[in-house]
């Protein structure tokens, strides 16, 4: 297939084995697209979008996954500018735009005066590591939920999405599609939680995994609750029991001004990598 203006094409099943050797230059950074391409074979139809891939002399150098989320893949400025020009030519068609924050910045510049306002722009998020045994004693009541959970778990998902997002992942009709989700991680074993006396008093997930890594997404804790140790504790069992059961790193990103939340994984034994930045519309 021929490559357009910049060597930027879409990729497809005959390219997946390219395109995983470039995701897993960084394979913790990029677990998400690594956990994507491999469970879609790069279809476009299970993709739900595209994933672009750019070449120079030939060579897969750079890609851009494009569905709800726009995330770039091992892009540099030169890179993450070709791929805006490409979807200019498409309009906006995504939810977020999310990835390594320089790579993030130089994509949204080019697309800021046709995208129109975000909703809310994110721009200094660290990325967070661990890939050693929690520092931590892990909580041991932390456990995977089971489907009888949901009457507990699904409005603490509703309450943690709300509370980090700003809109309810409900709004306009979409609470059968989020509980669908949720229920999707639940019977992969990727949800876990803590009860108390029947009440849920933490909770996290993991988003994506691949033999490499596990990305960590929904860490809550009640607003009755906090203040008493208990996501610390929490989080260290999920590293734990993920680290033991999924995958040897596991990594989530951070608001910077959430400080209570970085002051949790740093006690757990977490380590800023890099630097995240979400734009959301």
């Amino acid at each position: 297939m021929l490559t357009t203006r910049h060597g930027v094409r879409p990729l497809g099943a005959a390219d997946l084995a390219e395109f995983l050797a470039l995701a897993r230059e960084d394979p913790v950074v990029n677990v998400f697209v690594d956990y994507r391409a491999t469970t879609t074979n790069l279809e476009p139809r299970w993709l739900g979008g595209e994933m672009w891939g750019r070449f120079e002399d030939g060579e897969l150098v750079a890609a851009c996954h494009v569905g709800a989320n726009l995330v770039p893949v091992q892009a540099l400025p030169d890179d993450a500018a070709a791929f805006a020009e490409r979807a200019l030519t498409r309009g906006r068609t995504v939810s977020t735009i999310v990835g390594p924050q320089d790579a993030v910045r130089v994509f949204w510049n080019g697309v800021a005066a046709t995208w129109g306002r975000p909703r809310e722009a994110r721009w200094e998020q660290p990325h967070l590591e661990i890939a050693t045994l929690p520092v931590v004693a892990p909580d041991p009541y932390v456990r995977r939920s089971v489907r009888t959970d949901m009457d507990e778990l699904y409005p603490a998902c509703v309450a943690m999405y709300t509370e980090e997002v700003g809109i309810s992942p409900e709004w306009g009709g979409g609470a059968e599609l989020y509980r669908a989700r949720v229920a999707q991680l639940v019977s992969r074993g990727w949800s876990f939680a803590r009860y108390d006396r029947g009440k849920l008093i933490f909770k996290a997930e993991v988003a994506c995994a691949t033999p490499y890594a596990a990305q960590i997404q929904g860490v809550y804790v009640p607003p009755n609750y906090r203040g008493r140790g208990i996501a610390t504790a929490g989080m260290a069992a999920v590293v734990d029991i993920v680290r033991r059961e999924i995958a040897p790193v596991v990594s989530l990103y951070v608001n910077d001004w959430n400080e209570s939340a970085r002051a949790v994984y740093e006690k757990v034994g977490f380590r800023e990598t890099a630097r995240f930045a979400t734009v959301m519309f």
